[in-house]
């Protein structure tokens, strides 16, 4: 083992605060397993704008007491170099959310700050309102979302006008990132830094006020069947808080994905949009004759819906189509405020926008960038993210998503209508719009920029047997957008395809859009230019 591995870990290990990842590392010291350090050793896990995420495990590359402690300080240097003084933070049930919650407290309370912790492991959306709610300067929400059982990050939102941006308690964008990235790469020893004692742990006064905003996003209750599962995360007892308060009937849960369990037992993958995620939910709904299946992720910030589909039975909506339900719902009461959603989600919404004379804007990927649309009347992503309320929480939120999601489905049903013939009507005025997500996994990210420095320097002629009309270059936006590495490709037929980077693993994403007059069209075109595509990418 090299020397400069050796005290790198050497000088890590008596920092760590853990005795649990301090002896690991010192095991794998003490058998010179080198291959497995450097794993543990490979830079400090990236903080941006997502805040941090990655597998639990020792060293700075992994989610762990120490490198929670080092960015809870940084992000209290940058808070002091502002006046801020008052943070909240809140927790998810994953591994280890508990332990990097009290460590972020000592760390906070020995800044100086005013800490205010939620009493129990809670949706990310609770956290985002309370950080509104309590006027706080930070809120900090444990929580990997709907990552594999292995992982946990840390999500940050900032109060109002912080670094010259109009934030409204949302996620940090750039430039605050950065500063925050700078100020955390600064800390280079914990047991330097004071520790303190002094926090409140709240009681249920934030979570009451949240339940009885977003119940009342659904006035007109009624008879109603509805299955709901929580994919193992910490939204059934909120969500049933919501239903309950607003009147609705008792929500029919998956009782085995119902409780939190940070191994998320029945599924591959406790995301709602992975193939047999909501099986069980399916079936129940089978069981009790449902109207609507409801699914949030682990941490309850993204929604996902089944319905009962005429023409095929029980099926998933995508992101997109719950985007236009929502969306068409919501102009159709004439709101005041813009309406948004990010560059890889459907166009359909512009259209509707259009139709009832709504100001709409396009914003790049992530919700954090939606959140920074002023007036925000409706916004939403593909990934199955929505905001049908922004003034309790400026960010996407499933449970409101949830409960509006069930108004709209009674008052169909009031008029002998379904979720399947309000879809209809949009596909009518604007022509079908169907949407696909293809991920190509790579060895490493390198492969991806080769593959985008190749389509911008020699742009291909035809792409999928279709002739390319245009390729947006989005590092070099000319439509107001800041700078995303990613281009927009337009085919002939009007087909849009957007190819980017993902922010978190090794992948290549790559979004279609087709419009076409019927959904059986649109998925034959689907399948026609699908494999030709994967392997023009690959």
């Amino acid at each position: 083992m090299s020397s400069t591995l050796r005290a790198e870990v050497e000088a890590w290990i008596a920092d760590d605060p853990d005795s649990n990842t301090s002896a690991e590392l010192q095991a794998l010291l003490d058998s010179d397993d080198q291959a497995t350090l450097k794993k543990y050793f490979n830079g400090f896990l990236q903080f941006g704008t997502a805040g941090l995420r990655g597998p639990i495990g020792p060293g700075p590359s992994c989610m762990n007491r120490a490198v929670v402690g080092r960015a809870a300080a940084g992000i209290a240097a940058y808070m002091k170099k502002r006046g801020m003084t008052k943070v909240v933070v809140g927790r998810d049930a994953r591994y280890g959310s508990e332990d990097y919650t009290l460590e972020t407290a000592e760390i906070m309370s020995g800044a100086g700050m005013d800490v205010y912790i939620l009493p129990r492991p809670l949706p990310t959306p609770v956290l985002a309102f309370a950080t509104s709610f309590l006027e706080c300067d930070i809120g900090i929400m444990v929580t990997a979302s709907h990552n594999p059982p292995q992982d946990n990050g840390y999500k940050v939102y900032i109060g109002p006008d912080a670094d010259g941006i109009k934030y409204a308690s949302s996620q940090i964008i750039n430039p605050t990132d950065g500063y925050m990235a700078a100020d955390i790469a600064a800390v280079t020893s914990l047991k330097s830094l004071p520790r303190g004692k002094n926090w409140t742990i709240l009681g249920e006064e934030v979570i009451s006020e949240y339940v009885k905003r977003t119940s009342a996003l659904a006035p007109r209750p009624g008879d109603i069947k509805i299955v709901y599962t929580a994919m193992h995360g910490v939204g059934t007892e909120t969500v049933q808080r919501v239903f309950n308060h607003a009147g609705f009937a008792t929500l029919i849960l998956v009782d085995e994905q119902c409780t939190p369990d940070p191994d998320f037992p029945t599924v591959a993958f406790p995301n709602p949009e992975e193939p047999g995620a909501i099986d069980l939910a399916l079936a129940k709904a089978r069981d009790f004759g449902a109207d609507l299946v409801i699914a949030n992720d682990p941490d309850a910030d993204r929604c996902a819906a089944a319905i009962n589909d005429p023409s095929v039975g029980w099926r998933m909506l995508r992101g997109d189509e719950l985007g236009v339900v929502l969306g068409e719902w919501i102009a159709r009461s004439n709101p005041e405020g813009t309406f948004g959603n990010s560059i890889v989600s459907s166009s359909a919404l512009r259209k509707i926008s259009g139709h009832y004379g709504i100001d709409f804007k396009e914003v790049l990927t992530g919700f954090k960038w939606l959140a920074k649309i002023e007036d925000l009347a409706f916004g939403y992503e593909e990934a199955i993210g929505y905001a049908v309320d922004s003034e309790t929480v400026n960010d996407k939120d499933g449970i409101s998503a949830a409960i509006f999601l069930a108004q709209v489905a009674m008052d169909l049903k009031r008029d002998g209508l379904t979720i399947s013939d309000l879809l209809n009507q949009v596909w009518e005025r604007h022509g079908f719009h169907g949407t696909e997500q293809i991920s190509i996994r790579v060895s490493d990210m390198s492969a991806i920029t080769r593959l985008l420095a190749e389509l911008r320097h020699n742009p291909p002629q035809e792409i999928a047997g279709r002739t390319v009309e245009a390729i947006d270059d989005l590092a070099a936006p000319k439509d107001g957008l800041p700078p995303t590495d990613g281009l927009r490709i337009w085919l002939a037929g009007g087909i849009r395809i957007i190819v980017r980077p993902s922010g978190t693993e090794a992948k290549m994403k790559c979004y279609i859009e087709v419009i076409t007059r019927t959904s059986e069209e649109s998925q034959k075109l689907l399948d026609q230019i699908r494999q030709p595509l994967k392997e023009f990418l690959s």
